[in-house]
């Protein structure tokens, strides 16, 4: 049985679920798999479970408190438990892949060492670290902004094969990472319709208004909370709407002060962070969903999984237009100009206004989920990235690009 170690720094374990997918799409297919991950802070905490037939070790890491500095302090203190657990668990038994999920981008160096033992390294582009660098901490594209690009550039070089979550980002790996086209595969975020499918609505989170509006997904600097804040203050004289945001991260507290001094704290709940069971009953409550990531060289080109998610719960999507999210929502969301919060706002009272056109809507994502968007329609393109990366297939036709970065 061929063995494959999965390792991630940035979510926990079974938290991320793309990584949890792809782990599951690996033991089905026959590999043992083994994931490596940190621990979370109050949930995925424990140091060693098996869940699902999926070894998962934890190691405890500080997170980042914030500055170039802090992140620095984090990822050095991972890379060196990454390595520890790894090198001890390849001695149990080799390792035929390890599949490294940025960011940050150089976690394939904590496993270098495993080469000797024929272990092929697959390098997972989940984020632009270099456009995120600029969306957290601006700077342009400075001295900084260069050093990250030329560490994204020695985790496409030093892995045998690279897969990307879509066809912009496989233009990175091409153009700026100069990957050959056959070592670059697609294999985009999506739901796993098996687990994440509709249940019955649960009125309460509605708390006596008419309309649910819902958010889900990390809240930091580049996700566009403050947006989606502002926007629902645009349209807060109407008094039939409630709102929830699902998920936590490092701008929460700001974003629960901001909704105070726009005044719509009452209307806006912030539910933390939620497991599946109460993300679904959440988002099968909702009467319209929120993707409001600016515009920027990250979000542009970013496929944001919360928009597929929305789709795959019946929800009809109010969103800034940006490229990637096209091609995720495609009809099933209203989009906004990008970055015009009052725009977004209107956009949302439109939907709440019009139950037929959030019906048609709702019915044309899920169907664009099914036939396109989930995650049973990506498992074929990792099997094949694993094929190539162990030298028993050659690479399928790729994903059209579709956007470009700047």
């Amino acid at each position: 049985m061929p063995r494959a170690l999965l390792i991630t720094e940035n979510a926990p374990v079974p938290s991320d679920r793309r990584v949890f997918n792809e782990a599951r799409a690996l033991r089905d297919a026959g590999w043992e798999v083994v994931v490596v991950c940190a621990m979370g802070d109050g949930r995925d905490d424990a140091p060693h479970e098996v869940l699902e037939d999926i070894a998962i070790y934890r190691y405890p890491l500080v997170a980042a408190a914030g500055g170039l500095v802090g992140y620095a302090r984090e990822y050095l203190q991972a890379l060196w438990r990454i390595r520890k657990l790894a090198r001890r668990l390849a001695r149990e038994r080799p390792f035929d892949v390890v599949h490294a999920g940025n960011p940050p981008d150089f976690l394939l160096a904590a496993v270098r060492s495993l080469r000797k033992q024929g272990t092929k390294l697959v390098f997972d582009h989940h984020d632009l670290v270099p456009e995120l660098y600029q969306a957290k901490f601006g700077g342009g594209k400075g001295m900084m902004y260069r050093v990250a690009v030329a560490l994204e550039r020695v985790a496409f070089r030093m892995a045998d094969v690279v897969i990307c979550t879509n066809g912009s980002y496989r233009r990175v790996a091409l153009e700026r990472g100069g990957r050959a086209a056959e070592d670059v595969f697609v294999v985009r975020n999506g739901p796993d319709l098996a687990r994440f499918r509709p249940v019955d609505p649960d009125p309460a989170w509605r708390r006596g208004r008419a309309h649910l509006i819902g958010y889900l997904g990390i809240m930091g600097p580049q996700d566009g909370v403050d947006h989606a804040i502002r926007a629902l203050a645009a349209i807060a004289e109407r008094d039939d709407w409630q709102a929830v945001f699902i998920g936590d991260g490092e701008s929460l507290p700001d974003m629960k002060a901001l909704a105070v001094e726009l005044g719509i704290a009452d209307r806006v709940e912030f539910a933390g962070w939620r497991y599946d069971d109460d993300i679904r009953a959440i988002l099968s409550t909702c009467d319209v969903c929120l993707a409001p990531d600016p515009p920027s060289p990250l979000n542009d080109v970013s496929t944001m999984i919360k928009i597929p998610e929305y789709l795959a719960m019946g929800c009809a999507v109010a969103s800034y237009d940006l490229p990637e999210s096209r091609v995720s929502a495609a009809d099933a969301a209203v989009y906004a100009t990008p970055g015009d919060t009052a725009a977004l706002g209107a956009a949302v009272a439109a939907l709440l206004d019009d139950p037929a056109r959030r019906e048609a809507m709702a019915l044309e994502g899920q169907a664009d989920v099914r036939d396109r968007l989930a995650w049973q329609h990506q498992v074929p393109a990792l099997l094949a990235a694993y094929a190539r990366a162990t030298g028993t297939t050659t690479a399928p036709v790729p994903e059209p690009v579709t956007a470009g970065v700047a």
